[in-house]
């Protein structure tokens, strides 16, 4: 029997404000053993500036406190780093995903990128923000990707909607 091995671990636990779900762990952070730890991702600087992590300013390898903040990581290929161009449809857990978040029902559940929303809805196409259907009792938003690949598309409202709603105003 085959042993599986993930690339960086989930931070998740009950109750979380807000989990964040990319779609594969980048090649630099996998490198390092730290979450969004490539130089030109956003990911610790919107996280900070949108005051999800209550004015305090956290660095890659800060990750493990997140739930300190109620924020929990996952991805939805977990045995696989590198762009998401580089991963296989095949490397996608789906069912492995959707049982962790029934599990653990984060308040808000945020796809960090379209691409991870569209491989977790099965569809070519999804929009930015809160999406219509929630998972449960879990809100789902999609936003911009933080990865410096994805730049020209990104709109830190949508961020910032999200974090209005992880405070509950």
């Amino acid at each position: 029997m085959r042993t599986v091995v993930t690339v960086l671990p989930d931070i998740l636990k009950p109750n979380l404000k807000v989990v964040f779900c990319g779609t594969a762990v980048g090649t630099r952070s996998a490198e390092v053993g730290a979450c969004y730890a490539g130089s030109g991702n956003q990911f610790w600087d919107v996280l900070w500036r949108t005051h999800l992590t209550r004015g305090e300013r956290l660095k890659p390898e800060d990750f493990p406190r997140l739930p300190e903040f109620g924020i929990g990581l996952t991805d939805l290929v977990k045995v696989r780093s590198g762009p998401d161009n580089s991963i296989n449809t095949s490397d996608y857990d789906v069912a492995g995903f959707l049982s962790k978040i029934k599990q653990f029902t984060p308040k808000i559940l945020a796809f960090n990128g379209k691409r991870a929303a569209c491989a977790f809805y099965g569809r070519k196409r999804v929009d930015y923000g809160r999406q219509s259907e929630p998972l449960g009792r879990t809100a789902v938003f999609v936003l911009p990707s933080t990865s410096g690949a994805a730049r020209r598309y990104w709109k830190e409202s949508h961020w910032r909607g999200l974090a209005k709603c992880a405070s509950g105003s």
